[in-house]
């Protein structure tokens, strides 16, 4: 519609000449004003429109690829920068696995717990104390009146490696029972049976009484006044692993128990130790000499544990003495062979076993201590494990070839017998 109407043309051709072009040009100009006004809010409504369309795009792609990154997250955790050096990853511990080879895996499976239990597939313990009962049987047969035969040093040597299964197994059961609530912490421990929950507490309870009457049963086979040596170390069996909480020093408590079976040898021949002084210092030069070489073996299996054992609370010597462990070592061995020596000469031991077992301990002792990397896990182990054979045989084969020799010179018993008598 034309902004001057038809009313107003009359009026305004009335006017003057100079005041109707005026009029006119200002018309025409607020015309054309309007119309600008008008189209610039038009322009202006369609720019917010597509800012608005843009906004609403872009949120949506936004949002679209948030959700892409959150997917692609989940499935694989981003990699850092190539050019960065990566942070060390701690891999966690493996889980449990059956055995898959040995003699547990030959077992059925609810007996595996159990065979773990008292390490039936880690018999070196086993031997560590037997090895002591095995001394002393050979250095009392002679002593024995008759001189033992070697028929009767065998039985009741056989006799002390069944004890020293079945009592090992024990102690291994009591001992889990007690550190239940340890072994979770310590890597090497964290998975036997107790610990991982195969066996619970009573059953590992009951499973102890079990076995100490096993035990018994097998002492019964000895002679009577076995029973007055053997069942006081029961004590000792279970005070063990209270220890390692109160005290630096638990491999003493430990060699105080594993060394035991250095008297029993002596009433198990039938040499009564009250009544005889010569047995009776024999037998406590050797249990002391035990003990030494039990803390000492001992103290190198506790730096495989040495870091676990100071997170968990856990006390050893070898964490008291860290810094002087192979000093402490030789003072150890020293020790050892000196009360060995003395226990020989109490027994009236001839030179084949100063030889063979004080000079073959020496021997072994002296190139385990120095060989043995005590920041290595495996390589304490492996003396651990190959130290008992090398120093424990060559002290029963001395022992053993001083028996055999004694026992060749008498060559009537019985003679031997009325001559003394």
């Amino acid at each position: 519609m034309s902004l001057i109407s038809f009313s107003s043309r009359n009026v305004i051709f009335r006017l003057p000449s100079g005041c109707r072009s005026s009029v006119i040009r200002t018309a025409f100009r607020y015309q054309r004003s309007s119309e600008s006004y008008a189209a610039a809010c038009n322009n202006f409504q369609t720019k917010q429109a597509l800012v608005s369309r843009q906004r609403a795009a872009l949120s949506v792609l936004n949002t679209r690829n948030l959700h892409q990154s959150l997917r692609k997250a989940s499935v694989a955790a981003p990699q850092p920068p190539t050019s960065l050096s990566p942070e060390p990853q701690v891999q966690s511990p493996a889980a449990y696995e059956a055995p898959k080879t040995g003699l547990l895996s030959n077992l059925p499976s609810s007996w595996i717990p159990y065979a773990e239990l008292i390490r039936l597939d880690k018999p070196t313990g086993t031997y560590y104390l037997f090895f002591p009962c095995l001394f002393s049987t050979l250095l009392a047969a002679p002593l024995a009146v008759p001189i033992a035969s070697p028929l009767s040093v065998l039985g009741t040597s056989l006799l002390f490696f069944s004890g020293a299964l079945i009592m090992r197994g024990a102690g291994c059961t009591i001992n889990d029972l007690w550190d239940r609530d340890l072994d979770p912490h310590v890597r090497r421990t964290r998975l036997r049976p107790i610990a991982r929950g195969a066996v619970t507490p009573f059953n590992a309870l009951a499973f102890t009484g079990v076995q100490l009457f096993t035990g018994l049963g097998i002492l019964l086979q000895f002679p009577t006044q076995c029973l007055f040596y053997g069942i006081p170390s029961l004590l000792l069996v279970a005070s063990y692993p209270l220890a390692k909480r109160v005290t630096h020093y638990p491999q003493f408590v430990l060699g105080l128990t594993f060394s035991w079976g250095a008297i029993m040898g002596f009433p198990a021949l039938g040499v009564d130790l009250l009544q005889n002084s010569a047995a009776m210092a024999a037998a406590g030069f050797l249990y002391t000499s035990n003990i030494a070489w039990t803390v000492l073996y001992d103290m190198i299996y506790a730096h495989m544990d040495i870091k676990d054992d100071a997170k968990a609370g856990i006390k050893s010597i070898a964490l008291r003495h860290d810094a002087q462990t192979k000093q402490i070592l030789s003072g150890l061995a020293v020790t050892q062979i000196g009360l060995l020596a003395a226990a020989g000469v109490a027994a009236g031991a001839g030179p084949v076993f100063f030889v063979g077992s004080c000079g073959g301990a020496a021997v072994t002792l002296a190139i385990m201590i120095r060989k043995v990397n005590l920041k290595s896990v495996k390589d304490c182990w492996w003396w651990f494990v190959n130290g008992c054979w090398l120093t424990g045989s060559v002290i029963s084969a001395g022992l053993g070839a001083e028996y055999l020799v004694q026992y060749s010179q008498r060559s009537d018993p019985e003679e031997m017998v009325a001559k003394d008598v």
